[in-house]
Formats: structure tokens, sequence, C-alpha cells
């Protein structure tokens, strides 16, 4: 499997991601990133020989211990059967039990008909009349889709969204706004979670048409972050316009030219365009309106009025990201259609399963929340750039080809990690002397902004103590790294590492605790489970240093990422 995925990864090659990780147009620092990888390739050594071989032999055995722990000839398949529906490969059954991705995959074509709508409306407009108000048009779609999508819901909405922004406009003192912010914005989830199909007394409202998508609170999520941005991002530029000489108004035009995608997160923006308009138009953008990719208001401003980057132009790029969307589609097709191990962990079907069937029933789910995750998210930034906006992708590395659990964290979910590093790791000391207790934080309101579940909580809790190892074996090691056995002694830990956020997130997402606790009482308190624990951690070391190979001819060629 992880070959497999490789590859795919491979297909995705980095310059069809982001343009923003491509090899850099300047020579000097193409050279400089150049001369960190290791100056001979080591594909044609008798080592990586070796760890070809074993690819060959057991990714193979994976995909068919996949399949048979979760098909019909497995003897708990009559526990899930009811959650299938009729397939459209080769007359297979195919596993659409998950409720998220269900939602998307039945309407997945009505999405695509009004991506079209959209963007024929607006480059109508721009030819037909010469209309190239990009906010306007932003603010009257978006709020007809937000009437259409949520009804009479789209009032709760307002509420939430006026308070907040009555917060920033009109709280003088910047530390209160910005702690009232924070307090509302949390406010809202839990506000949200109890009482969002509660009745409010008016008939119109109680009785009235709820849209197209009546859990109207599950999509506020991400309303909630675009909140906090706008409030966050206009007390910011007040308080430097206070402590300049130079009006940013007067002196923005200048200053708004060329930035790259950390500089547009601090855009000296006009004041002026913090208006109430520009919020609604912001909040309510609708190719990323219901899950992202998360953009900041200030980005958002400045490619919506002041400067259209580049890339949005390069139409030969959008259509390869297209087909590269189109390709992801039919992997998860297949993975549905062949490995029915949604269904088998909604029914916990895995009685007398081994060890090793475990695992790859929860290795196979976790391949399919990025996937379920990716489509969407790739499809609504494909919407984006066809726009003329160009927001940050989301997913930038194959789940499977990450051996460190910090960058695993950057490279999943990339635009709201983004988003938690400038609004809440920053300004909370960011790496520094409290690093812990600051990760603590992060993981917990990602904990509760994904759903108010005291299992999440422990989830994010666990990934900041699995964090730590990390962390502390880095910083002890790293005198070492030019010793000829510290690439090995790094894929020692970096299988410790996988294992760590491989039990993390089955247990988060997957297999929950009655699953999670199940498979490690096989792994350790059988012989049978050890010794898979054993085999496995090997060929996660094979793995791993495959991936370190994958680096470093990512340097050769110029590129470097964190993740």
């Amino acid at each position: 499997m992880l070959l497999v995925l490789t590859s795919i990864g491979r297909f995705f090659s980095l310059e069809a991601l982001d343009t923003r990780i491509t090899p850099p147009k300047d020579l000097k620092k193409i050279e400089s990133i150049k001369r960190r990888a290791s100056p001979d390739s080591k594909w044609s050594t008798v080592e990586y020989k070796v760890y070809l071989v074993v690819f060959a032999m057991v990714v193979p055995y994976m995909l068919k211990t996949a399949m048979d722990a979760s098909n019909e000839t497995n003897p708990n398949f009559p526990k899930f059967q009811h959650l299938l529906s009729p397939g459209w490969m080769f007359g297979r059954y195919v596993d659409n039990s998950d409720v998220q991705y269900r939602f998307f995959r039945d309407n997945f074509f009505l999405l695509l008909g009004l991506i079209v709508s959209h963007v024929s409306l607006r480059k109508g407009l721009e030819l037909s009349f010469n209309w190239h108000s990009r906010n306007t048009f932003d603010f009257v779609f978006g709020v007809v889709f937000l009437l259409g999508a949520h009804g009479v819901n789209s009032i709760k909405v307002a509420v939430h969204v006026f308070i907040s922004y009555f917060i920033a406009k009109y709280v003088s003192n910047r530390k209160l706004a910005l702690a009232l912010t924070w307090i509302y914005g949390l406010s809202t989830l839990f506000i949200n979670d109890r009482f969002h199909n509660s009745k409010v007394g008016l008939s119109f409202i109680d009785q009235g048409f709820t849209g197209i998508v009546d859990r109207w609170d599950v999509f506020f999520n991400f309303t909630v972050l675009r909140m906090i941005s706008f409030n966050y991002d206009y007390i910011e530029n007040l308080s430097q316009q206070h402590e300049s000489t130079t009006s940013l108004d007067s002196s923005a035009n200048e200053k708004l030219a060329d930035l790259d995608d950390r500089q547009r997160l601090v855009a000296p923006i006009p004041i002026s365009d913090y208006s109430v308009f520009n919020y609604i138009a912001y909040l309510t953008y609708t190719p990323l309106f219901i899950a992202g990719p998360v953009i900041t208001f200030n980005d958002y401003m400045y490619q919506s009025k002041y400067q259209q980057l580049p890339s949005v132009k390069d139409y030969k790029r959008t259509f390869r990201y297209f087909l590269r969307l189109m390709f992801c589609v039919l992997v998860m097709e297949f993975l549905l259609h062949f490995m029915y191990v949604v269904a088998v962990s909604k029914r916990k079907a895995w009685e007398g399963d081994t060890p090793f069937q475990m695992s790859m029933i929860g290795f196979i789910n976790l391949n399919i929340i990025w996937l379920k995750l990716l489509i969407p998210w790739r499809l609504f930034r494909f919407w984006s750039l066809l726009d003329g906006i160009d927001p940050p992708e989301n997913m930038i590395r194959c789940m499977n080809n990450n051996y460190s659990a910090l960058a695993f964290w950057r490279a999943w979910h990339r635009s709201y990690n983004r988003w938690v590093i400038r609004y809440i790791y920053v300004p909370l000391g960011g790496g520094g002397n409290n690093r812990v207790v600051n990760s603590l934080l992060v993981f917990s309101f990602v904990a509760i902004w994904h759903d108010i579940e005291l299992k999440l909580l422990m989830w994010g809790w666990l990934v900041v103590f699995f964090l730590l190892p990390e962390i502390g074996a880095t910083i002890y090691f790293a005198k070492y790294q030019n010793e000829p056995w510290f690439r090995h002694l790094c894929g020692v830990g970096a299988v410790i590492n996988i294992w760590m956020m491989i039990l993390a997130n089955l247990f988060g997402f997957c297999l929950g605790k009655d699953g999670t606790v199940s498979l490690l009482h096989e792994m350790f308190g059988t012989i049978d489970g050890f010794r898979f624990f054993v085999v496995s951690s090997f060929c996660l070391f094979v793995g791993a240093q495959i991936m370190f190979e994958l680096r470093q001819t990512e340097l050769r060629r110029g590129i470097y990422m964190r993740c």
C-alpha cells in the first residue's frame, strides 16, 4: 500500500499541488537548497535495492489482507453488509457509510454544476458589462448561496457574524477586543453544539425553509475561523496605523505589490477595506464557504482587490490540477468498492481477525479519511483557482509519505495549520519556553473546533504527548548528524513516530477506544501479535529509509519544504 500511495504521491508532483513549493526562481537559493542534500543518490545501492524488493513483496500482501478483512469472504461480513450500497464498479457493493463523504459524493455533480454556474456568471458579467467589482459579486452571490444552503438558519449565522463584527469595530481597547473575539468565537462552538436545532419562538424561523443543508452549525465552524481572522487582521492593522506616523491608507498601494504568501498575511490593507460589505463578501465567499481551504481576510482582500496571483492565470496548471483531482476521486472509488473498512469500523466487526488484519482495517481507514478530506478541499480550491483566488493547498503530501509527527501536522490541513500558527501559536509565544503548553492549547482548540467530544479532546492531548519524544530526540541527537549510523538511528525514531501517529489517529478517528485497546492487546498479549509488531516495524523502517531518500531527491531538485 505504501508503494501504491507513494507512486500516487509522485504522480501528484509537487509542482501541480502548489506553485509556492516549486523550485524558487532565485538561482542562488536553488543552489543553497541543493547543498543541503547528500551528493550521491542511494537508489542504485544494494541497500535500497533490498528495500525495493521488500516493497514489492509487502505492498500486495497489505492490500490483500485489507480486502480479506472486509470482504464477502470474511465471517464478519453479515454484521456490516446492510451498510453497503449497490456500486458501479464491476458489480461490487460500495461502502458509502461515512456520513461526511456520502454528502459530498451524493452531491458531487450538483457541486460541479454550481461551479460552472458561478464561474460562468462572473466571467459573463466581466465580458458583457465590463464589470470587475469582485467584492460586489462575492457579496451578492455569497448571500444568495447562504440563503439557499441554510434558509432561515442564515439568521442564526448572521447574529453570530454581526456580534463578532461589532466587537472588532466598537470595542476600543485592543486587548479587550481580541479577548472578546476569542471568547465569543469559542462560545459559538458550544452554543451551536447545544442549541443548533432549538426553537426560537418565531414561527417563520421555527417552521421556515431550513435550506439544502439543515445542519448549518457544521459548516459554521469554518465561518468562525474567518470571523476571528477578520477581527484579528483589523485590530492588528489599526494598531499599526496608530503607531505609524504615515497613514496606511495613503501608502498601502505602494506596499501592496508582489507579496508572497507570508507577506500577504500581514499586508498593509487600507483600514477602509475593513468594511461590513467586504466582511460579508469574505465570510460568504462561495468557493471556500463550505469547507475551505481557509484563507485569511488580508490575503483574500489582497488577491481580490489589489493583485491577482500569476498562478490563477496559468490555465494549463489548473487543468493538470483538475486531472489529478479526478484521479484522486477514482482512487477513492476503488477503495470504497473493494475494501469495506469504514463499515467494518462502524459495526466493530473485527471479531476473530488477526492483528495484521485489524491494523490494515485501521490503516486503510486512515487513508480513506485522508482522501475524503483531500477530495473536497481540492475541488473547492480548484473552484477558487478558476474564480481568480489562490488559497493554500491543504494536503501537500500523501499521508503515507510522513515519518515526522511535526511535519505530518504541517502537511495535513495546511491552511488550517497556518491559521492556527498565525492566530494562536505565535500570539501565545510560539516555540519558546512554553512550547509544550502552547501546543496543548493549540491542539485543545483543534479538537474542540472539530467536534465537542471528549474522545477528540483526548486525541489532541495524545498528539502533543507523542510529539515530545521527537522534539527531544531532534535536539539531543542533532550533534551526531554527520555520523554514518545517524540515518539508521533516525529510521528507528521514524518507526516509533509512525506507530504513535497511527495509534493516535486510530483512537481519534477510526477504531475508537475499544478497537485500539483490542489491537494493542493482540499485538503485545499474543505471540502472533508480537511477531506481527516486529515484522511490521521492520517494514516501517524500510519505508522510512525510502522517505529519507525521497526528501534528498527533492533537495537535489532545489525543493525544500519543512513538511
